[in-house]
């Protein structure tokens, strides 16, 4: 069963030991240290808790009860402020499994419901071919690529565009 649910204390050591994965970091934006110890997760976690519940959506993603990944949303400012921009990961070993699209779907189903949201996009590397697959599965559109949009590991990288609005 895959579910998403909030972050709890408890839930620092499974984190950390997904993100001490240098494969999932190399997907992420920076600002995670690494090695990643269960400290940092524990920060993040009190972060998650404490935020701004109309601001801030931050859910454990779980597969039979087990931490597997973290997904979240964030409203962006000014003009944008009906729009949220969607992250997510999970542990290597969980791959493949859909595990990811049901989360997805299931957050973005959270936020249409409970906010004023309307659109929520996000951002993956083109060569992250599974976020991207993941994001279609979850019915969101492709806009288009965002060519030497960011640079990771000191490697200039495109990103694709891709939307979801609220019916």
């Amino acid at each position: 069963m895959i579910t998403i649910r909030e972050w709890q204390t408890d839930d620092a050591k499974s984190l950390a030991y997904t993100l001490n994965n240098k494969v999932i970091m190399n997907n992420l934006r920076d600002g995670l240290p690494f090695p990643y110890t269960e400290k940092d997760a524990l920060y993040f976690i009190n972060l998650c808790l404490n935020a701004d519940k109309n601001e801030q959506f931050n859910f454990a993603i779980t597969y039979n009860g087990e931490v597997v990944g973290s997904i979240g949303a964030t409203r962006q400012p000014n003009i944008h402020y009906k729009t949220a921009e969607l992250g997510y990961y999970i542990g290597q070993p969980f791959w493949g499994k859909g595990i990811t699209t049901a989360a997805v779907k299931q957050i973005c189903s959270y936020v249409f419901e409970n906010t004023d949201i309307i659109r929520i996009y996000a951002e993956p590397f083109a060569r992250n071919t599974a976020s991207c697959k993941v994001l279609e599965k979850a019915g969101f559109t492709y806009e288009g690529t965002l060519r030497a949009n960011a640079v990771k590991n000191g490697i200039i990288e495109d990103m694709r565009m891709y939307s979801l609005i609220k019916e």
